[in-house]
C-alpha cells in the first residue's frame, strides 16, 4: 500500500552550524510544497528527531563532529528512512557516491536556484517512490561510503531491563560518579559499570582524551578552551557543557588547542 503524502512534505534540517540551519530554513520557507518541522544541531539529535518526528524529507549535513551524516543514516536504519538531500562542503568521496546512486546533494554555500531544483526532485521522490525502494537506495549508497572507526564502534550500556548500544561518535564526554560512569550523548546520560581506566582504553583510539581524573572528552565535541586559575581550563563542549580539566592534564588540554 502506498502511503506517500499528498500534502506538504514534512522536512527536517540537520546541521551543526546554527547559521547554516537558519539560512536553509529561511530559504525553505519560500517553498510552498515543504514544511520545516524541526532542526537538529548534530548527529545524536538527528537520530532522535528522525525516529521521533518521522519526517518525509531530511536535509542532512555530511560533515558533522562526532556522528556524521552517514552515521546518522546507519543509526536510523531500523527506525525510519526519509528521503535525503545531502548537504556537503567538500567531501569528494561522498559526492562520487551520490552521483553513482543518483542521490541529490547540495554544495555549500547553498544557492536558491540549486535548492529549488533539489526540493522539486525530493518532493517528487517523496510522493512517488515507495518507502522500501528509497530505503534500499540509501543502503546501497551507505555500502559505498566506508564507515569511520568512531561511527562503527559501539559501547554496551544498560537499557531498561536489557543492554543497548551507544555509538562512540555520539559520546561527548564521560565522567566518573562514585562506582560508575556517566556517559553523555547530548542531553542523554547512560550509566556504565566500568572504571575510568577501562573506558579510557576503549575510547583512546577515537580522539577521546582524559582531561581530569574524573573526566574524558571527545575532542571533536570541544568548541572552546577557556583558561582559569593555576593552569586549569574549562573545555566548552558543543552543547554548552563546561568540563573542568585537572592540572596534571594541562599538556593534554594544550595539545587540543594547537
Amino acid at each position: 500500500m502506498n502511503t506517500q503524502p499528498t500534502g506538504r512534505v514534512r522536512a527536517l534540517i540537520v546541521d551543526d552550524e546554527a547559521l547554516a540551519r537558519g539560512r536553509l530554513a529561511a530559504m525553505l520557507a519560500e517553498e510552498r510544497d515543504v514544511e520545516v518541522i524541526g532542526e537538529a544541531d548534530g548527529g545524536s539529535a538527528a537520530v532522535k528527531a528522525i525516529a521521533g518526528k518521522r519526517p518525509d524529507l531530511v536535509f542532512l549535513d555530511v560533515q558533522m563532529p562526532g556522528l556524521d551524516g552517514f552515521g546518522v543514516l546507519r543509526c536510523t536504519a531500523g527506525a525510519h528512512r526519509p528521503v535525503v538531500v545531502f548537504v556537503t562542503a567538500h567531501d569528494e568521496h561522498a559526492i562520487r557516491a551520490f552521483e553513482v546512486h543518483a542521490a541529490d546533494y547540495l554544495l555549500k554555500p547553498v544557492t536558491a536556484a540549486r535548492l529549488r531544483e533539489a526540493v522539486r526532485r525530493a518532493v517528487e521522490q517523496v510522493r512517488s517512490v515507495p518507502h522500501a525502494e528509497n530505503a534500499r537506495a540509501i543502503d546501497r549508497l551507505l555500502a559505498r561510503v566506508p564507515e569511520t572507526p568512531a561511527n562503527a564502534a559501539r559501547i554496551p550500556v544498560r537499557h531498561g531491563d536489557g543492554i543497548g548500544f551507544v555509538g562512540v561518535a555520539e559520546i561527548t564526554w564521560v565522567e566518573a560518579d562514585g562506582d560508575h560512569l556517566r556517559v553523555h550523548t547530548g542531553s542523554t546520560v547512560h550509566i556504565l559499570r566500568e572504571t575510568m581506566a577501562e573506558i579510557e582504553a576503549r575510547l583512546q583510539p577515537f580522539r577521546f582524551v582524559r582531561v581530569h581524573r574524573s573526566a574524558i572528552v571527545n575532542v571533536d565535541a570541544v568548541r572552546a578552551v577557556e583558561p582559569i586559575a593555576k593552569g586549569d581550563y574549562h573545555l566548552v563542549l558543543r552543547d554548552g557543557t563546561r568540563v573542568r580539566s585537572g592540572r596534571r592534564y594541562r599538556g593534554t588540554v594544550q595539545s587540543i588547542m594547537r
